[in-house]
């Protein structure tokens, strides 16, 4: 689910990419909470007051301000239909991503299909049982929630609430205590239609507003420049916890994070940005 902000070819290598894939406590609630997702961790985290006409909200990045903080996150993708493709040895985790992470104290939001937590439980429970990090909902199947989406097969409308549903259900199974009240479409692919039929879901849509281009990548120094070059205060950096679609992610990350923290930044959560964005308001 990566998009290239800067060059249209490599948005077009996501589609393959989609079909593969402590930190400070939150701030307290905002003032206008949504109902918690079924599945989700009893006590609401921030999340953002429905859009126009109740849409589902959608957050991109946080405030640019002189609190120089930026959001790691990391899409763990894995399609509905990929098991045969797991079973005969192909890596859609990414161990040692998690452990440089751990490694170097960086919060992080992991967005975790469903179909993945089910291949990896134990990888997701550490990772929810981690307080360095947060799961939030990708999915169940990982499949698009618009046509024409890199070539990802599509959830029907009257399904789409039943696929985010199912997600948290797989985390639960899986021995993640809390699930964050938050979404992002598989491809990035969201329009009204889409927004409309979650607005019941209890969820804050999460985009993104930095792309790092690791999809396929081999040069992880490529890479570490393009989250380089993007980051302002308050991004939202979107990257893969998947070995085979995004196998120089972690020895990016060992350029980008003491870089950032040398240019003053400040690793947080998706749920600390949304939780300052809204009490700026």
């Amino acid at each position: 689910m990566i998009i290239s902000v800067t060059r249209f070819a490599a948005v077009c290598a996501l589609g393959a990419v989609l079909a593969a894939c402590g930190a400070p406590d939150p701030p307290p609630a905002p003032r206008k909470e949504r109902p918690a997702p079924a599945g989700a961790a009893p006590s609401q985290p921030p999340t953002l007051a429905p859009g126009p006409n109740g849409l589902t909200p959608v957050f991109n990045n946080g405030p640019r301000t002189r609190d120089k903080t930026v959001a790691l996150t990391f899409d763990a993708d894995m399609t509905a239909d990929q098991g045969d493709r797991a079973a005969a040895g192909e890596h859609f985790d990414n161990p040692r991503l998690i452990a440089t992470l751990r490694r170097f104290k960086v919060p992080a939001t992991v967005f975790m299909t469903g179909r993945w937590a089910e291949e990896y439980p134990q990888e997701a429970r550490s990772i929810g049982r981690d307080p360095l990090f947060e799961v939030a909902n990708h999915s169940y199947s990982h499949y698009a929630f618009t046509d024409d989406c890199y070539g990802l097969p599509t959830v029907p409308e009257v399904r789409m609430r039943a696929d985010v549903k199912r997600a948290y259900a797989s985390f639960k199974k899986a021995g993640v205590p809390r699930a964050m009240p938050y979404f992002r479409f598989p491809g990035g692919c969201y329009d009204q239609r889409a927004l409309r039929t979650l607005s019941t879901a209890g969820v804050t849509a999460v985009q993104w507003d930095v792309v790092s281009g690791d999809a396929f990548a081999t040069d992880a120094d490529a890479v570490a420049q393009e989250v380089l070059d993007g980051v302002r205060p308050g991004s939202v950096v979107v990257m893969h916890c998947t070995r085979s679609a995004a196998p120089a992610t972690e020895q990016a990350l060992r350029t980008i994070v003491p870089e950032l923290r040398k240019r003053g930044f400040r690793f947080v959560k998706v749920s600390e940005l949304i939780g300052t964005a809204t009490h700026q308001r």
